[in-house]
């Protein structure tokens, strides 16, 4: 069943970040920030001292001991960050990488809420001796989770898990 235009350009433009995000997922785990923070792994690595860093970037020592401090603590901002590995010759690389595909999270999250729309018709059908066969309830599901999949609204009120 094809979608509408803006469902299908939303769709196509998901798997291509998702393509290029893809190449990221394996090495995610292994980038952990070292203890001290990047900038001082590489400007120690490089026998860089905190002063020469600081004339590099046109700052103070003080500037430079906040912004590893900074970096350290998660207060660091991206600008900042993006000086300093200028000023230590590197590429700044920042990315968001999914833990798993993005269909994957999409279709996790419809599938979630439709166990949520169809638990209380289920729970009724079964009071009344209605309920339905394990096959048919995996198809409501199945159905459910398709139509609820591309419509707006499917992160609203997400327990962040």
């Amino acid at each position: 069943m094809a979608g509408t235009p803006k469902k299908e350009t939303r769709r196509t433009a998901r798997q291509a970040l998702d393509r290029r995000l893809s190449a990221l997922r394996p090495i995610a785990d292994t980038m952990a920030t070292p203890v001290g923070g990047w900038v001082r792994a590489l400007r120690e690595a490089l026998g860089m001292a905190t002063a020469d860093l600081a004339a590099r970037m046109g700052v103070s020592v003080t500037a430079v001991a906040n912004l590893e401090r900074n970096e350290r603590s998660g207060g660091i901002r991206l600008g900042t960050l993006r000086r300093a590995a200028d000023a230590l010759d590197c590429d700044l690389v920042y990315a968001l990488v999914p833990r798993q595909p993005l269909d994957q999270m999409i279709d996790q999250r419809a599938r979630q809420l439709a166990v949520e729309r169809l638990r209380p018709v289920a729970h009724s059908m079964a009071l009344e001796g209605q309920a339905v066969t394990d096959a048919a309830t995996l198809d409501q599901l199945a159905e459910q989770a398709a139509e609820i999949r591309d419509r707006p609204g499917l992160w609203r009120n997400a327990a962040h898990r």
